[in-house]
């Protein structure tokens, strides 16, 4: 469509599938693509296979499904997902999930959409992640489409504005659900807290009433959880960093390493559950509130269903007994499922730290958290 006021933001279209195809199998890097996704398949056939898709959904469908195939098949021992049953495959949704890893959390959930019958979404995806022409080409051919990152103070609001009209554009006009991260950036430390400003970006597009304009997204909190975080020893020494210094840079190619980790490395038992859509119901009561106790409430809402729906493993609960000296929870994990998870922190965390006692508690923490959190849920639903 010409002049699209979303071109800088949207995914592709199927008209550009086709030449996007002709430059990813034409990329230096897609022997290696290859080699992964298809180990021991000519990269011949593989190209002349890649060539012929000339939609979106052919794209998702083969290449994107074998992807995440063998992303399971070589480093997950078990993928669950429940909630999808709850939910409409004729309706549209905004799926606000908890963000653990920069690659798999949306992947996973487009995978499990499309086998239980339901159209994929729209992924969102930071500009600081499209990082190269391949990048983009993949990224927008999957239904990807980008958030500015970076910016000054007078250019952030008008950018939030934009984005939101495009996620409600493309959720009531072009009717695709969209997937979001319920914060910037992963959660680093295990704490999956919904920023307010999220709340407050979807609710810039439809300036009226504050019900209605979230209502008609219709948000599901999505939680994902991993029996061994793939970047855990990454994100402990970014906030490690970050602790000593005050700030933190990250290296060039960092991200990168970050999605090669999340792709590769062992995951044990990963699930995802896909909560309950905020209906005009729940989000009535809210309506007096201000502004910012409006999104702080809604915000409080999504998080209320991610921490109850997240699935804790024998990890969190071993990690969390380490943490506080105790074996209050030791009847959920065995004697060798901790020795093993010990071994795992003490090989993964780089030795000559100045205050490792300081590294370790926040690696734990990145599997105790979601413990905490659960049961600080609990009580408050006793109250």
């Amino acid at each position: 469509m010409e002049g699209d006021p979303f071109d800088d933001l949207r995914p592709y279209r199927d008209a550009e599938i086709a030449p996007a195809m002709r430059r990813v199998v034409g990329d230096p890097l897609f022997p290696a693509l290859s080699s992964f996704v298809y180990p021991g398949r000519d990269v011949e056939e593989v190209k002349a296979m890649i060539r012929g898709y000339t939609t979106v959904d052919q794209f998702q469908a083969g290449a994107m499904s074998a992807f995440v195939e063998r992303v399971i098949a070589r480093s997950i021992s078990r993928f669950s997902c429940t909630g999808l049953d709850g939910l409409d495959p004729g309706e549209r949704y905004l799926f606000v999930s908890n963000h653990r890893d920069i690659v798999l959390d949306s992947s996973l959930l487009q995978y499990a959409l499309h086998r239980a019958g339901h159209r994929t979404t729209e992924i969102s995806f930071g500009s600081n992640l499209m990082t190269s022409p391949l990048a983009v080409d993949i990224g927008k051919s999957n239904k990807m489409f980008t958030l500015l990152r970076g910016g000054n103070a007078r250019e952030l609001p008008a950018r939030s504005r934009h984005l939101s009209a495009y996620i409600r554009h493309a959720l009531l006009e072009k009717r695709e659900s969209v997937w979001i991260a319920q914060r910037n950036g992963r959660a680093k430390d295990g704490r999956d807290v919904t920023e307010r400003g999220i709340i407050k970006m979807f609710r810039m597009s439809a300036p009226g009433d504050p019900v209605d304009a979230l209502a008609a997204l219709r948000v599901v909190p999505v939680s994902v959880s991993y029996q061994w975080e793939p970047c855990d020893a990454l994100k402990a020494m970014e906030v490690y960093r970050f602790s000593r210094a005050g700030s933190y840079t990250k290296r060039p190619g960092e991200d990168l390493e970050s999605i090669l980790a999340g792709i590769t490395r062992p995951k044990g038992e990963v699930h995802l559950h896909a909560g309950t859509p905020l209906s005009r119901d729940a989000l009535a009561p809210l309506a007096a509130l201000p502004g910012n106790a409006f999104n702080a409430r809604v915000a409080a809402l999504v998080d209320e269903q991610v921490t109850g729906n997240y699935r804790l493993t024998c990890n969190n609960y071993i990690a969390h007994d380490l943490r506080s000296s105790s074996g209050r929870h030791a009847g959920r994990y065995t004697p060798g499922e901790r020795e093993a998870f010990i071994r795992h922190y003490r090989a993964a965390l780089p030795a000559g730290v100045e205050d490792r006692a300081l590294l370790e508690d926040i690696f734990l923490g990145i599997y105790a958290n979601p413990v905490d959190a659960r049961e600080r849920l609990e009580r408050g639903r006793d109250t």
